[in-house]
């Protein structure tokens, strides 16, 4: 997400402490979402970022871009079809980074079941979610606000949970009541779905199939959902600060709200949610292994 508006610091005194309002924050455990259910009506300091400007998204009103939209139907059994599906795969990759794809597989109910019990984890009490709050790397699961809390410039308007589902998933009873259900089987179908785009991409890279998979690239799945609370001033903060992702593939899946925006030809543009549609991000160490 990117904030269009420019910002001015609110409070402009010279006693103003920032750790100390890092370490509240976060010795509460109740996330952002704890600030909004506190009915603030000011965006915190930690959160006001000085480097937003009303010039980002200016240009790129000038000239309308589509994401690619890649349909997966008949990549399984019909080689014509996959030959078409590949090609795509390949030009998406190289010119824009992110494709979104449909009829992958995945079904809807999964999909929507998903984004139901995550957002009911991050809705449910503050005890029921203090338990899993840790900033430490160790556990399989944990629910904390900005993993990068106390090196980032400035905090994201943002909650979030991890869970290190695969090549070692956690047991049963590591993982929240829940969404302990979901995760198992979200994690069965996007492992699969994984498979499956490593295998087109091996190919787009002109290497055999099971080159990328054979490599362990579709060893590891970590989820990560996050939760965006309703904010007071949104013209002042970011839900996400833009970044790249750090794996091999990144698959998305957004809600109806939107707010997704990705960088191309120096232009931020909207991703527009698509109904069972999910986003693919190549990520930076897919991104270095495409290079001669």
């Amino acid at each position: 997400m990117v904030v269009t508006s420019g910002a001015e610091v609110h409070d402009d005194s010279n006693n103003y402490d920032r750790e100390k309002e890092l370490k509240a924050f976060d010795n509460s455990k109740a996330g952002v979402k704890g600030l909004v259910d506190a009915g603030i009506t000011k965006v915190p300091r930690m959160f006001i970022r000085s480097d937003i400007s009303s010039n980002t998204l200016e240009t790129t009103k000038k000239t309308q871009y589509n994401i690619p939209v890649i349909d997966l139907q008949g990549i399984e059994d019909d080689p014509r079809r996959h030959k078409e599906i590949s090609d795509q795969v390949r030009h998406a990759s190289e010119t824009w980074g992110f494709f979104q794809i449909v009829n992958h597989g995945i079904p809807v109910s999964v999909l929507e079941e998903m984004k139901d019990r995550v957002r009911r984890f991050f809705e449910q009490d503050i005890e029921v979610k203090k338990k899993y709050y840790v900033r430490e790397s160790g556990s399989r699961f944990r629910y904390q606000s900005n993993f990068d809390l106390y090196t980032a410039p400035f905090a994201n308007w943002r909650d979030t949970c991890f869970c290190m589902m695969a090549p070692d998933p956690p047991q049963p009873q590591e993982l929240p009541e829940v969404l302990r259900d979901i995760l198992v089987k979200y994690t069965k179908e996007v492992m699969r779905l994984g498979s499956c785009l490593f295998k087109v991409l091996s190919e787009a890279l002109g290497l055999s199939s099971n080159h990328l998979e054979e490599m362990g690239c579709a060893e590891g799945l970590a989820v990560l959902s996050h939760y965006y609370p309703p904010c007071p001033e949104p013209e002042l903060t970011f839900g996400t600060s833009k970044h790249s992702d750090n794996d091999f593939l990144t698959v998305l899946l957004q809600d109806q709200i939107g707010g997704l925006q990705v960088l191309y030809e120096d232009q931020w543009l909207d991703v527009p949610p698509v109904p069972g549609a999910l986003v693919v991000n190549v990520g930076d160490l897919l991104q270095s292994f495409g290079k001669p």
